[in-house]
């Protein structure tokens, strides 16, 4: 008796939360600068998000370490429903593999509530740079090793990982130089301050179809809708090569389960919505959604992944 109690009288407060949550704004944390990917894809959500919920979704940015310091943050944020952290394959998995003094656990320290989307990667060089297609750039790579230098989002990030993969695969060298996030990558490529990127696509599509930067390459082995025109890196000649990112909401774990069901149901009528994947397709992004526990699989498998993809780039720790 005592025990079917206890478990009506659990039922009873889930329900509770249920009903009582949201009562106030959810803050949002994006652990990278403003301008980057995650950070524009995150604020179309945020804000669709809004109605549904009946509450403001207030989007932090704290960027730094390969978006580590942000997502330390989330994940000791008080695990009530309202704090949130828009997470990536940065964050989630490549992160322990360059970070071994990390101040979170990806799986255990996170409640995965959805994919929200993937973004390809984009190759592009500052337009004074002369050359217009892949072939071209690893050709002046090799004529001239080391005398070029190309931006990431950070040591260890994903942009670094992708030029890292090109230049793994054309055997050419270029100088790293490491930015706060993707948005500062992308302005030091205009500003002509380094002559290559490989950047997340939402935050490089306005400046390529400005001709603010060239367009040169996608990483996905398919093209973009959002540049159908630009050729991918497999189609350039370099067979097989992949680069994408993926972004997903997380809540600390030991969120209440009535409140990531909640959540979960919402992101994913949001993401599937066709005015959101409108405004995804034109930002670059390409909306798709999981189960929690689908996302969960992924990061476990990432991890694995990514520990070879970093070591094979010769990424050092920090």
């Amino acid at each position: 008796m005592k025990a079917i109690l206890a478990i009506g009288a659990a039922l009873f407060a889930a329900h509770a939360v249920a009903q009582a949550w949201p009562a106030k704004p959810i803050r949002v944390m994006v652990p990278f600068p403003p301008g980057g990917s995650t950070d524009i894809v995150a604020r179309i959500m945020a804000q669709k998000l809004e109605k549904p919920l009946g509450q403001p979704l207030v989007v932090e940015n704290r960027g730094g370490a390969g978006g580590t310091i942000g997502a330390a943050v989330g994940a000791k944020a008080a695990p009530d429903g309202y704090f949130l952290t828009f997470g990536s394959t940065s964050t989630h998995v490549v992160a322990p593999s360059v970070y071994p003094k990390l101040d979170y656990d990806p799986v255990k320290d996170f409640a995965p509530i959805s994919l929200v989307a993937v973004t390809p990667y984009l190759l592009a060089v500052n337009p004074q740079l002369p050359v217009k297609t892949v072939k071209e750039l690893v050709e002046l790579m090799k004529a001239q090793p080391g005398k070029l230098n190309y931006a990431s989002a950070g040591i260890g990030s994903t942009t670094h990982l992708a030029m890292e993969m090109l230049k793994n695969v054309s055997n050419t060298f270029a100088l790293h130089i490491p930015y706060n996030g993707n948005g500062p990558a992308g302005t030091a490529l205009v500003a002509g301050q380094v002559e290559i990127l490989f950047g997340s696509l939402p935050s490089l599509l306005p400046h390529a179809r400005s001709g603010r930067v060239r367009a040169l390459a996608v990483g996905t082995p398919k093209r973009s809708l959002a540049l159908p025109e630009v050729p991918t890196v497999d189609e350039s000649g370099y067979r097989g090569f992949d680069a994408s990112l993926w972004l997903a909401f997380f809540a600390p774990a030991g969120t209440p389960q009535p409140v990531i069901d909640r959540l979960h149901k919402e992101v994913v009528a949001v993401a599937s919505a066709p005015d959101t994947r409108e405004a995804l397709d034109k930002a670059g992004a390409e909306a798709i959604t999981s189960s929690p526990a689908e996302l969960a699989a992924m990061i476990r498998d990432g991890v694995g992944k990514y520990a070879k993809v970093v070591q094979a780039a010769g990424v050092k720790p920090e």
